[in-house]
C-alpha cells in the first residue's frame, strides 16, 4: 500500500461530503456492523467500515476511486444496523457525487449551442446541473 498524502483540502472534501450527505463521518467508531449486514461487501474494494475509517483521516481520494460507492446497492441495511444512527447510504450517495463533480470533462451551460437546448430535455439539464454543480 502506497503512501497516503494527507492535506487540508482532503478534510474539506470530507466536510464537503458530511454537508451533502448529512452525516458526520467522525460518528463512527468502527463497530463493523455495517459491514457484516452488507450484500454488497464482497464485491466492493473497500468494505464500508474501512471506507467510514478512510474518510476519517482524510483519505478521500482512495475511497473515490475504489469501485465501492457504486457498487452500494443503497439498501440502507448498513445504515440500520448502525449503532450510532449513521445514514451510510447517504454518505456513499455523497462519494458518488463528489466523483461525478471531479469530472473536468463537463458541459458549462453557458458553452452549450442554442440549437441543442431546443432538443435537450429540460429535466435531464436540471439534473446533470445539480449533480455537477459544487
Amino acid at each position: 500500500m502506497g503512501v497516503l498524502k494527507l492535506t487540508p483540502e482532503k478534510f474539506k472534501e470530507v466536510d464537503l461530503i458530511n454537508r451533502i450527505s448529512g452525516q458526520n463521518v467522525y460518528d463512527c467508531y468502527q463497530c463493523g456492523r455495517c459491514t457484516s449486514g452488507c450484500p454488497s461487501a464482497d464485491e466492493m474494494e473497500i468494505v464500508p467500515s474501512q471506507t467510514m475509517r478512510f474518510l476519517q483521516i482524510g483519505a478521500v481520494d482512495k475511497v473515490v476511486e475504489s469501485n465501492t460507492p457504486w457498487v452500494c446497492l443503497a439498501c440502507l441495511i448498513c445504515s440500520v444496523r448502525c449503532p450510532k444512527g449513521i445514514d451510510i447510504a447517504a454518505i456513499m450517495e455523497a462519494l458518488r457525487l463528489v466523483k461525478l463533480r471531479r469530472n473536468y470533462d463537463f458541459i458549462h451551460p453557458n458553452r452549450i449551442p442554442e440549437e441543442d437546448l431546443e432538443e435537450l430535455p429540460p429535466i435531464a439539464l436540471v439534473a446533470a446541473f445539480r449533480k455537477m454543480t459544487p
